[in-house]
């Protein structure tokens, strides 16, 4: 018996016309775009034989798009994490740099405060501007800065305050007033007040008199000088005002005396203790012009003298030449007698005596022990010897270095 569905259950047989072909390149490139932008279709049941049997190449299309579209995916999510990273770490540097900043912002305006409160007002006008450079929005820095600069400028120039007892009253006396109470002053022989108001004269009105002036001024140098070296005991300060003196016109004979002995005086000092044969040479030229010169000592030249001829008179018993010490010490002795010199002379005397007995028993000894001359030689007389003197000739001194004394006036 035969259904009436016979026809329907047969094979059907794919009609030839049916061609199967692969998509040319531009349907590939549509198809992987609109597959891009666009999620698959979703698979609708087969109606028929013919929906129901996909070819292969179907499939392997489709797994090599997917294939590729989870590498993609892997890409894409590795760069996107690679920059987070990047940026994250580029603001986690900048967030520590600002908190570095910030701190020392802080620090440096804290810092500019207490040398307002001490008083450094430049040190604090440096931080502040330093904060500004930072940070000009830093809050209260502009108006510490202002104050700084307000209390620069107002100490900056501070007015001077005339003191009474810095500023001397000016002299307003006239250059004929002046001149006239200098000629009373050298009058009255107040050498100094002299010198001091016709300094002053000059300096107020140069042109005044110079002649006049200039003579007074030789004066009062000239006898205040002298004044020094003969009455004050001032040798340095004596010649150095007549050096002053000397500036106006030549010295006179005795004034040019007493500025030689005053440097004699101070020469021979300066061999005081160093050299005393020197000490001896240049205070023995003051014995005959000037023995009662004295320093601010108030050693007399004459005192010198002595004393340096004692000292000299140990220096060579020290070293044994016991009769040149002898001599030194009777010089010294003829100054005046001295107890305390005795001993000594007498023990000088008698070192002196024994050497030269000593040396007369060296040159007998000499003479004894001479070989006799043999028979029929003639004898030949020995030479005459000669005794020493009786005193040693001392050794003249040195040559002065200065300009020899002009005789007493």
């Amino acid at each position: 018996m035969e259904s009436s569905n016979f026809d329907q259950t047969q094979p059907v047989t794919e009609p030839e016309n049916i061609q199967t072909t692969l998509p040319d390149e531009t349907q590939k490139v549509n198809l992987v775009d609109t597959m891009a932008t666009e999620a698959p279709p979703p698979l609708e049941p087969p109606t028929s034989a013919q929906e129901t049997g996909p070819s292969d190449t179907s499939r392997a299309r489709l797994w090599r798009w997917l294939i590729g579209l989870s590498l993609f995916a892997l890409l894409a999510v590795a760069a996107v994490s690679v920059l987070g990273g990047y940026f994250s770490g580029i603001d986690r540097r900048t967030a520590f740099e600002s908190t570095q900043v910030a701190q020392k912002v802080s620090e440096q305006y804290q810092l500019g405060l207490q040398d307002i409160e001490a008083g450094h007002y430049e040190l604090a006008r440096q931080r502040f501007e330093y904060v500004i450079q930072l940070d000009p929005a830093y809050p209260g820095v502009t108006d510490q800065l202002a104050l700084v600069l307000l209390e620069l400028n107002t100490t900056a120039t501070p007015t001077p305050v005339p003191s009474p007892t810095l500023t001397p009253t000016p002299d307003t006396r006239g250059a004929e007033e002046l001149f006239s109470q200098a000629q009373l002053l050298l009058a009255d022989s107040k050498w100094t007040e002299a010198i001091d108001t016709l300094l002053k004269l000059r300096k107020n009105e140069p042109a005044f008199q110079p002649v006049e002036v200039d003579s007074m001024l030789y004066v009062a140098l000239r006898n205040r000088g002298v004044q020094r070296i003969l009455g004050e005991s001032d040798l340095e300060g004596g010649t150095y005002d007549l050096a002053l003196a000397e500036r106006f016109g030549p010295l006179d004979y005795e004034a040019s005396n007493y500025r030689t002995w005053a440097n004699l005086y101070v020469t021979g000092a300066s061999f005081w203790g160093l050299d005393w044969q020197q000490a001896i040479f240049y205070f023995g030229q003051l014995l005959q012009v000037a023995p009662n010169l004295r320093d601010a000592t108030t050693m007399t030249a004459t005192e010198r003298y002595r004393l340096a001829l004692l000292k000299y008179g140990d220096f060579l018993a020290a070293n044994g030449d016991w009769c040149a010490a002898q001599e030194q010490y009777e010089a010294a002795y003829n100054f005046g007698s001295d107890p305390s010199i005795e001993p000594t002379l007498s023990n000088a005397a008698t070192e002196c005596d024994e050497g030269r007995h000593q040396d007369d028993d060296d040159d007998d000894g000499d003479q004894a022990t001479e070989t006799p001359p043999t028979e029929g030689t003639p004898t030949t007389p020995p030479p005459a010897t000669t005794e020493p003197p009786s005193e040693e000739t001392p050794t003249p001194p040195p040559p002065a270095t200065t300009e020899p004394p002009y005789p007493g006036p």
